[in-house]
């Protein structure tokens, strides 16, 4: 049963429970009690005004809502169209597609600072970006990216195995597998802390094996001697030749050599020289950079004596007088640096104008020997890594067996030595040819201790 009241030009229609009102544009509208004490107007699932057509539409409706009330499951409006757009979200996230949550995921790198709060290098973003870009849209485009699982992995690592490496084409290996896979496993992984995923599939990164080396090839294949060294410098550019002896004796990385400043050199009063590593130069952008390879690349190094001549004359030829003159111009005594592009070039002019280096030998490949001839001369793993720049103990190991090879080498010549003191006491019978600081002579000193009670 239902009674009219008339307000205004509109008449409310009361019900057993709530109320209806015929609108000026003829629409109904519908309004009730709620259990929190409020009267509310009739509104949609995203919280907007309602009305209806019929009166009986408006009653069907408010019927449903008394009914929502009575089984205690009444929402505010507000409160509900909360609710359902959050969960619309959450489907959307879970439906999204890799190629466009990729792109978010580039955004988020490029724009939020890393746990130590530095901002990721912009090369660092373009590296991750050409992997996006060149190889996992393509593999996996608009995929839902909680259906990537493991086989959709491996499917993909399978495929990047099959690339032929552009530096070594007899390699097994092509040294994109694993960067690939590694930034899709980022991607993941932020994905499951989203909440997008509900967990990173079980993967394992495959080995970064070397693309450069044959798999026969030896720990020595890519260290250039000392005369292969000067034959580089002789066949480099007198203007860029300092180039060669900053990588080769001085161990620096290409982009740290060519972020040198005429300022980084201290000159002693003995005429010796400290070089400081403080930034390098960017293949990306062209420009200086601060952030080094890791914090072990800002360091100090001796300068070594045998090539002090060749670079005060570098200075004095070639370099700007300004503190801040890059030490590798581009054009003599220029302000502007030589590219990573243009040394590309000037060292594969001089590589090929010196016979008998190593295959597809690199111009890293000088610092290689630098750091090999500095093992030999019996530097500790915590030297080299100091000379070096290293901040990983493991990459650093691979000069280790430059340090054993120098080991062996003493151990052989001892051995030569004892043995001929053995045969000259054997021959005359007399110990006292050995020399005298040693208690106990040579045969008393290998002869088996008794051992006691």
């Amino acid at each position: 049963m239902s009674t009219t009241r008339t307000t205004g030009s509109a008449a409310v229609k009361r019900e057993g429970w709530g109320s209806l009102r015929k609108l000026p544009s003829g629409r109904w509208q519908a309004r009730y009690p709620a259990p929190d004490g409020e009267t509310y107007t009739a509104r949609s699932e995203d919280d907007k005004p309602l009305t209806f057509l019929t009166k009986t539409d408006a009653r069907i409706w408010l019927a449903g809502v008394h009914t929502a009330i009575a089984r205690h499951e009444w929402e505010p409006p507000s409160t509900l169209a909360a609710r359902r757009k959050a969960e619309a979200a959450a489907e959307k996230a879970r439906t999204i597609g890799f190629s466009e949550y990729a792109g978010r995921w580039i955004t988020m790198v490029r724009t939020e600072p890393k746990k130590n709060g530095k901002q990721r290098a912009l090369g660092t973003v373009r590296s991750y970006k050409g992997k996006i870009d060149g190889y996992l849209v393509p593999e996996f485009g608009d995929l839902p990216i909680r259906e990537i699982d493991a086989e959709h992995i491996r499917a993909l690592t399978l495929r990047l195995d099959s690339i032929p490496s552009p530096l070594n084409p007899k390699s097994k290996f092509n040294g994109v597998t694993r960067p690939v896979v590694t930034v899709l496993m980022m991607i993941l992984r932020q994905a499951a802390r989203d909440g997008v995923i509900s967990a990173v599939p079980a993967v394992t990164l495959p080995r970064q094996e070397t693309v450069i080396k044959d798999a026969d090839a030896d720990l020595d294949d890519d260290v250039a001697t000392p005369a292969q060294v000067e034959a580089l410098y002789d066949a480099t550019p007198q203007q860029w030749a300092i180039m060669v002896l900053l990588a080769a004796w001085c161990q620096l990385r290409r982009a740290e050599c060519l972020g040198l400043q005429r300022r980084d050199i201290d000159w002693l009063d003995d005429g010796s020289a400290i070089l400081h590593v403080r930034r390098q130069l960017s293949a990306n952008t062209g420009d200086y950079s601060s952030e080094l390879k890791s914090e072990a690349g800002r360091r100090s190094l001796a300068v070594p004596r045998l090539m002090l001549d060749r670079l005060r004359a570098h200075l004095g030829d070639h370099v700007a007088a300004e503190a801040k003159a890059p030490l590798v111009p581009t054009n003599l005594r220029g302000s502007v640096p030589l590219s990573n592009t243009r040394w590309g070039y000037v060292w594969m002019d001089s590589r090929d104008a010196v016979s008998g280096l190593p295959p597809r030998f690199r111009f890293h490949d000088l610092r290689h020997a630098g750091l090999t001839i500095f093992a030999q001369e019996g530097a500790t793993l915590a030297e080299l890594m100091r000379r070096g720049g290293h901040s990983d103990i493991r990459v650093v190991l691979r000069y280790q067996h430059a340090t054993l090879a120098r080991d062996r080498e003493l151990a052989d010549r001892m051995s030569d030595r004892i043995e001929a003191r053995l045969r000259s006491v054997s021959s005359d019978g007399d110990e006292s040819q050995l020399d005298g600081d040693a208690h106990l002579s040579v045969k008393e000193s290998i002869r088996p201790r008794e051992v006691l009670p």
